[in-house]
């Protein structure tokens, strides 16, 4: 989406926020209510919230984006739709599109950290340990809710092990208001000058092929 301000955040795309996290399992209220105070948060600051389109946390992320007049995509693991709401029993109520990569639940885990210039993790298993390895493999900005359990109350002690420095720079907060507030300093000084550079450097409109 362009706007009349050629170096405004608004003549890239919108900000994309991933939130990855449990799709299932033992998930507490305030958990839950966390997830959807999340979504809320990444609404109100005009971002598009990006999920991995499963149930649990990041649906209802979802539903706080939805309520606060957010813009929400999934990037589905199924081929179609029927796949998505039969084989996988996954959400599809409050999203505004819904991408079918045909990957797999592992398979698309790729596509959706590389659909987001800022990823938040909470909760989480398995599944979520794998996307924050290609999160902080890749050099993203991360944020971390803590007080959500799961493998994002560890993160900080994997990183310890993994003794790796790709360039991921990692944000934590047990509050979303101020976890998002957190990453929106992060992405001004460090990915709003870079998207500058390719601004100036660039088409907008794409150039015609030869």
């Amino acid at each position: 989406m362009q706007s009349d301000n050629p170096h405004g955040v608004s003549s890239i795309l919108r900000i994309s926020v991933g939130v990855m996290g449990s799709a299932g399992g033992d998930l507490s209220r305030p958990t839950l209510e966390k997830a959807y105070r999340m979504g809320q948060e990444v609404a109100r600051r005009g971002c598009v919230l990006i999920t991995g389109a499963c149930p649990g946390l990041p649906h209802q992320a979802v539903l706080g984006a939805r309520e606060a007049g957010g813009t929400v995509v999934g990037i589905s693991p199924a081929l179609n739709f029927e796949e998505h709401a039969m084989k996988y029993a996954s959400p599809y109520h409050g999203y505004d599109a819904i991408i079918y990569t045909g990957s797999g639940l592992m398979g698309r885990e790729i596509e959706n950290i590389r659909s987001c210039d800022m990823v938040v993790f909470m909760g989480g298993r398995s599944g979520t340990l794998g996307e924050f390895a290609i999160a902080y493999d890749e050099a993203k900005v991360i944020g971390v809710l803590k007080g959500t359990g799961g493998i994002t109350d560890k993160i900080e002690t994997i990183l310890t092990f993994i003794q790796k420095d790709t360039g991921a720079q990692v944000v934590y907060s047990e509050d979303p208001k101020d976890l998002l507030d957190g990453l929106m300093r992060v992405y001004n000084q460090r990915l709003l000058p870079y998207y500058k550079t390719i601004l100036a450097n660039s088409n907008p409109d794409g150039d015609l092929e030869p």
